[in-house]
């Protein structure tokens, strides 16, 4: 069977600036349509992201998929909620880590896995302080900054 190239990945850069995240997990996403055609064409973004529990399920909202281009009247709606897949243990244990104060599911990465299928990496995570995002700042321009001075 031949292997398909994927280098499909879509990530949330603000979720690793704004949260410190403390356990991930892969989900699979139910999509409908014309949304994996536009996530193959990499037309996703995770900006402004997050997961809710409804009716015992995973929902992520916020998440924009463009429409597909040579979609006709079939295409999907971009910001719609959808649903995440994971097993019940994983859905009970994030239900009890969110049930503290302070935490949050946010979707770190969305990507295509060896077989084609979109997965969406998701995160429990809390939120950092303002004095937390400069610290973090500070250690990027002083990586950034050493990194320079290996390459002279």
């Amino acid at each position: 069977m031949e292997k398909l190239k994927n280098d499909i990945v879509i990530k949330n850069k603000r979720a690793t600036f704004d949260y410190e995240l403390i356990d991930k997990y892969q989900a699979g996403i139910v999509l409908v349509g014309t949304e994996i055609k536009s996530i193959r064409l990499g037309k996703a973004s995770l900006v402004d992201t997050f997961c809710y529990f409804n009716d015992g399920e995973l929902w992520v909202k916020g998440m924009n998929i463009s429409e597909y281009f040579y979609g006709t009247y079939n295409n999907h709606l971009p910001r719609r909620d959808r649903k995440l897949l994971l097993n019940k243990r994983e859905l009970a244990k994030l239900r009890r880590q969110t049930k503290e104060t302070g935490f949050t599911i946010v979707p770190t990465k969305l990507f295509l896995n060896e077989k084609g299928l979109a997965k969406l990496e998701i995160a429990v995570a809390k939120g950092k302080k303002e004095y937390d995002k400069r610290e973090s700042l500070k250690e990027k321009d002083d990586k950034r900054q050493m990194d320079r001075a290996m390459k002279r």
